[in-house]
This record gives structure tokens, sequence and C-alpha cells, in this order.
């Protein structure tokens, strides 16, 4: 049987990623860079057809997640065109993450696609030893192997010197082909979504969590320290067990303790308005934005401030007929980035309000959500693979990117709304 003249490209991603990190952040973390998806499948697609002179017929992108659990960047690779994602798994161990059984997933897929004869080309992005008998079984069935390199920094070598021996091909993804997709991170930490409309965010994000601060002022005699936005918001700087609302139950119970300096409305109008600095605030200042927990005391009968109570639930607005749209939505063109599930979720609570009076109520509650409108938002955050995978809570600064972006569209229709109704369009 003879193979059929097309090409398949294996990616194994964290050797791509990585590399391409460590050339152009110093490092091979991938938190250090951000990733075009988009952009580097298609340039995979271009390279791979002009290197082998072969038409595509599949990219298969081997990557490893936590439990298996398909992570944002997994979802909005899978429904790509030519795109078959393959998870392993993602193991922390002595503080450092690590893929189990990719490997052995690129070997397997490697020889089944050379046994059948699927294809004539297989350009391999790996500089892992461990697939130099995949290689070579596939060589064996009469397959031209290509094996490309990242450039690597500082003059290392990153690949199996084995597999470069026996590659038929070889190239090597320059700094300037890497770039086209791939950029370094500025050093100083991570920042709030640049769209965010209200400049309070900022605020808030440089505000230490209330446990922290508690737990800070109990060691130094009740003076909280102060921090920078940058060591507050780097990388290990917020740790999900101090977590005070989860995916499945954001609206539950207050914890043991009560934050000791919440905001008084006059303060929220002030941070609103401007009147207000973030550096005016006392040192012991907790400053919070989710659910209503901290910001008042429920009352009624249904434990709920009676100005919440009205608002409908995107579930109470949402007829079988859209939650199946929904869904279908969620599967085919939804990322999964927490600002961009924020944004889907505000936009379709909108668009189903029977009374747009509901938009500028909830704006003008600001910074809180509705605990009820909060937990929906972080459950249907849930479902993208945005748990930290320790006691199914979402990571901290995740849930500030969801709020932010559910806000950004709170904010754009409300100002819509304003515009529309003002006798001036002033």
């Amino acid at each position: 049987m003879e193979s059929v003249d097309r090409c398949v490209v294996l990616v194994d991603a964290g050797y791509l990623l990585g590399a391409a990190a460590s050339l152009l952040a110093g490092e091979p973390s991938r938190s250090r860079i951000t990733v075009d998806h988009a952009a580097l499948i298609q340039g995979l697609r271009e390279r791979a057809e002009a290197d082998t002179d072969q038409p595509l017929l599949r990219i298969y992108w081997f990557d490893g997640a936590p439990d298996r659990v398909p992570q944002p960047e997994h979802r909005r690779l899978r429904v790509m065109s030519r795109v078959t994602v393959r998870l392993g798994a993602l193991t922390r161990s002595d503080g450092r993450w690590a893929q189990k059984g990719v490997d052995a997933a690129m070997h397997a897929e490697l020889t089944e696609l050379a046994r059948n004869r699927a294809c004539s080309d297989v350009v391999l992005v790996t500089g892992d030893g461990d697939l130099l008998p995949g290689l070579m079984s596939a060589k064996e069935h009469g397959v031209a192997v290509h094996l490309w390199a990242v450039q690597a920094a500082d003059g290392d070598y990153n690949q199996s010197e084995d597999l470069v021996a026996e590659a038929d091909e070889r190239r090597v993804l320059d700094r300037a082909w890497i770039t086209r997709a791939v950029r370094g991170k500025e050093a100083g930490g991570l920042c709030a979504p640049a769209s965010a409309p209200r400049p309070e965010i900022a605020a808030i994000l440089s505000a230490p969590l209330p446990e922290a601060a508690l737990a800070e002022a109990a060691r130094n005699g009740g003076a909280p320290r102060t921090t920078s936005p940058n060591e507050r918001l780097g990388e290990g700087a917020l740790d999900p067990d101090r977590l005070d609302d989860t995916a499945a139950g954001a609206g539950s119970h207050p914890g043991p303790h009560k934050a000791p300096s919440v905001p008084t409305p006059k303060d929220l109008a002030g941070l609103r308005t401007g009147n207000a600095h973030p550096g005016s605030q006392p040192g012991n200042a907790t400053l919070r934005w989710s659910s209503d927990r901290g910001w008042v005391e429920r009352g009624g009968p249904l434990g709920e401030p009676p100005e919440t109570a009205s608002l409908p639930t995107l579930a109470q607005l949402t007829s079988a007929e859209e939650r199946w749209a929904d869904r279908e939505e969620d599967i085919t063109t939804v990322g999964g980035d927490p600002f961009e599930v924020g944004q889907v979720f505000a936009r379709r609570w909108m668009a189903r309000l029977p009374e747009t009076v509901h938009v500028q109520k909830l704006s003008s509650m600001y910074p809180r959500i509705p605990h009820r409108i909060d937990g929906e938002l972080l459950r249907y955050a849930a479902r993208f693979g945005l748990l930290a995978h320790k006691d199914d809570q979402i990571d901290e600064h995740d849930r500030y990117a969801i709020r932010a972006g559910f806000w950004r569209e709170i904010d754009v229709r409300a100002a819509a709304d304003h515009l529309s109704a003002s006798p001036t369009g002033e």
C-alpha cells in the first residue's frame, strides 16, 4: 500500500513554547510569553507545506494539562481547522511542572500514521530523544521525517543529537519566525487587562487580599505591610488556599473572619468619581469587588439586599433553545480566556433582559456583583478549565480578570444606553 502524498505535523507544545520562552524571555516558563495560537498554527501549516511540498493533512498538538482538563488555549486550538489536540497529564513535583504521557502519545501517533501510510511526510517539532524509536519506525515504513528545532537561546543545544542524526531533513525556527506569533511579556508581573474601562480596577488589584492583610497585621502588631502591585500580582503571590468564594459556592456564607475596614458607600463613590486616590486609603483598608459578601449586610426574607433581588439570573432568562445555542458557541468559538469569559456571560445576560433598567441598576452597584449572578458567572467560567485544581477553586487573578471582562461589557452597554436616552446625545 502506497502512502498518501500529504504531510502531518506533530508538535510537542512543551518543547516549542518552552524553547520560545527561553529565546524571548530568558527562561523556559510559558507564563513569560503570550501566544497568538491562530497565527502560530497558520505559520506551522504554511512552513510544513512549503518544506515538504505536500498539502497538510493535520496538525497534532501534544501538551500537558492538570488532570488532562483542556485549558483555555487547548479549547482555542481544538476547534481550529486541521488541528487535533492530544493531552497528557501535568503534574507538579518539587515546585516544577512536568508533563506525563505526552512522549508516549506522540510516539504512538507517529508509528500509527506511518504504519497505515496515512502520509508521505511527517514534521516533528520536538527535542526529546525518547521519540527516536518512533522516528526510526516511521522511516522504515517509507515516511520522510522532517525535524524542526526552535532557535536555542545563548547558544544552548535544545534537541537530542540522536534525533538530529536520524532525521531526513532538519530546519530551525528562528527568532524572526517565532516572533510572528509569540512575544515575551514585560518584566514586572501581570497587569490588569488594558481594555478595562474603570481606573479603580487598578486600585482594587493592588489592594491586599483580606486574609493576607489580617495575617500580616497580626505578625506586625496591627499594621499590614504595604506592598507594590507587582509584588502582589507576581507569580506565586496569590495563594488559592486563601480564596473566599469558589466556582460552586460564591454565594455561600462569609468565612470565619470579617475584614476590619470595608469601604463604605461614600468611599466607593469617591473611587467612582475620582475624588479618592488609591494611595489615600488607610493602611489597613481592604478593597474587594466580588459578590455581596464584604460590602453589604444581607437582609430580607431571602437573605439578600432588596435592591439586588429584582435582578434576574442568566438561567432565569435563558430558554432551552438558547441554552443549547450557548453550549454550541462555548465549544466552537469561546476560547476560554478569563477576561473573554466574563464578556461573553455579560453579553448574554444583557441581551436577554426584558428591561434595560436592569443594566443601569447593576452598573450603579459597581464594583459589587450580586452574589447570585456572581456565582453563576464563576460556575460558567469553571466550564473552561479555569479551576486551579486545588479544592476546586478558581485562581484569584483569573477571578479578577473574569469580573473585569464582565464589568467591561456592562460599562459599554450602560454608556450606550445613557447616550441614547440623552436629549442632546452627549
